[in-house]
């Protein structure tokens, strides 16, 4: 926020306080003698509203709230001032500083073990759980075993590889889907031919005849990144066809339909780079603990 908008809200926020100030003195009786039958001249279905101050408790609450509001601006800030008092970025980094004076050494202790020998430390393998449970267990699920869109950890199939440096480097730079769409270039048939011959490599039922023409169709359009034999690419992050793996299929469903709609739409998953947000030694450990997952 910029230190226009700052003071902008709090010129705003003070003839807001002011207003109700006056508002309140004002209105706590109208003008008019002490005459305690006195009205107010309203009148409703014969009902006429006595001239009469607010209840003191009231009146008293009113003002109490709005001396808490001025306290509360000066005490926690708006904007660009940070106030005098607590402020939940200076929480963050209050916290963030003690953890890593706790535990900083012990994670630099793991930074210099290789990612694939942590697997074989408890300590290692307990601390980079509750990382992956703080962090990537929203996508991956708890036990890590993925669901629709977001990769399974726990077996051997890789879209970027399996070795502990991949894993790292996953984690470290992020990973993003180039999967384009084919619906324009191949239109519907073409798309339904490339289906079938995914469905022959891959080993499921298939349509033998359409089967031929999608062959001929992929190592035009699709073997430059799966590969010629279809088994993928993990330079680039293109998956294995062949092992009947699938990222995007959902339970219950038929497998040609899931296929079908890549093809058309194409494909962009995104993986978050973690190195900045969680720091190179966080990130080593969590790769050693998704390592042990498969490993």
């Amino acid at each position: 926020m910029t230190n226009f908008w700052t003071a902008y809200i709090f010129v705003l926020t003070g003839i807001t306080l002011l207003g109700l100030v006056a508002l309140i003195h004002f209105t706590r009786r109208m003008p008019g003698t002490t005459d305690p039958e006195e009205t107010t001249g309203h009148s409703f279905d014969g009902i006429e509203e006595y001239n009469k101050p607010m209840p003191k408790w009231w009146l008293s609450m009113f003002w109490i709230s709005i001396a808490f509001g001025v306290v509360y601006l000066a005490w926690y800030g708006l904007g660009n001032y940070k106030g005098s008092g607590w402020s939940s970025t200076q929480q963050l980094a209050d916290e963030t500083a003690a953890h890593d004076a706790k535990y900083g050494e012990i994670f630099e202790r793991f930074a210099s073990i290789p990612v694939e020998e942590l697997k074989d430390n408890q300590q290692a393998v307990r601390m980079g759980q509750q990382l992956f449970l703080n962090n990537c267990a929203l996508c991956h699920g708890q036990t890590a075993q993925g669901y629709y869109g977001f990769p399974n950890l726990t077996d051997n199939d890789w879209l970027y590889g399996g070795s502990g440096d991949a894993i790292k480097t996953s984690l470290e730079v992020g990973r993003r889907g180039q999967m384009p769409a084919w619906k324009d270039t191949l239109g519907a048939n073409g798309v339904t031919a490339v289906t079938e011959y995914v469905l022959q490599i891959s080993g499921n039922d298939y349509d033998e005849e359409a089967a031929k023409n999608g062959q001929v169709i992929f190592a035009q359009m699709c073997s430059a990144c799966h590969g010629a034999d279809g088994k993928g690419n993990q330079g680039i992050g293109a998956p294995n066809l062949t092992d009947n793996i699938w990222l995007y299929d959902l339970p219950n469903q038929d497998l040609k339909r899931d296929i079908i709609t890549t093809l058309n739409n194409g494909r962009a998953g995104n993986m978050p780079a973690w190195k900045d947000i969680l720091g190179p030694e966080k990130v080593h450990l969590l790769a050693g603990y998704i390592y042990s997952l498969s490993n």
